[in-house]
């Protein structure tokens, strides 16, 4: 991995647009970083790279929202999600690296479509009780996805819409929920090899970004409307996603 200013063209806005996400917008743009990055790194080490510093974001948006989330969806999703990381941790020795880029380019693209498509009413998530089967199912979803792209937000998020709670409970959820995840994610990275010392090099140089984006994240989830910043992120997510689906199979 080189250091050098085109990498931190990318990296900077890219790990800032994520700290916003992950700290006042329930993390649902905070996934955009990965596919960012693959576009000037390998996959692999794009996902190296996030993980210290989401790890970072949600250690600073732990206090603001502390216990400000549903005890019972977040248990459920977390105790779900830990065989969806196992899961993701079995599948990637199977993959190599164009796989992972058309995988996280897929997952990108399906993500805008499935928010998009939420937000003008083409899919109505109706809120009603859902058992615990179907949170754990959830779970798993979510901690498979996390695993092979950070992008477990989708999952998690149809879960909690469906079961109707308010805007900063939805929040605090997401925070608790991945904290826990990215824990677990965490020792099959190491052993997989997914963490390198330029990935944590990396990480550390830009830990400070993470943390003024989660900073900033805290304050827009009171001041700013979600739409303009979930607008711009989508239209990136829809580019990288094409570019890295293209890469992979050209």
């Amino acid at each position: 991995m080189t250091f050098d200013l085109a990498f931190f063209a990318v990296a900077i806005p890219a790990v800032l647009l994520a700290g916003v996400s992950k700290g006042g917008f329930a993390s649902g743009a905070a996934f955009a970083a990965t596919p960012i990055l693959a576009l000037v790194i390998p996959p692999g080490q794009a996902l190296g790279l996030m993980l210290p510093l989401l790890m970072l974001m949600d250690a600073a948006t732990l206090r603001p929202y502390w216990k400000r989330w549903d005890g019972a969806a977040s248990r459920i999703l977390i105790l779900g999600g830990i065989p969806g990381v196992v899961l993701g941790a079995a599948v990637w020795r199977l993959v190599d690296a164009d796989l992972i880029r058309l995988l996280i380019g897929v997952i990108a693209i399906g993500f805008v479509a499935f928010q998009v498509a939420r937000m003008t009413g083409l899919l109505r998530i109706a809120q009603r009780p859902m058992g615990p089967v179907a949170g754990l199912a959830a779970g798993a979803a979510a901690g498979f996805t996390s695993f092979v792209s950070h992008a477990g937000g989708p999952p998690a998020a149809v879960y909690l819409l469906m079961k109707g709670i308010g805007k900063t409970p939805y929040q605090a959820t997401t925070v608790i929920v991945f904290w826990a995840i990215n824990i677990v994610k965490v020792i099959p990275f190491l052993f997989l090899g997914i963490f390198t010392a330029d990935t944590l090099l990396g990480s550390l140089m830009l830990a400070p970004v993470a943390l003024v984006g989660a900073r900033l994240g805290v304050k827009a989830h009171h001041l700013l409307p979600e739409g303009p910043f979930f607008a711009l992120t989508y239209v990136l997510l829809v580019l990288t996603g094409a570019k890295l689906v293209f890469d992979a199979l050209v």
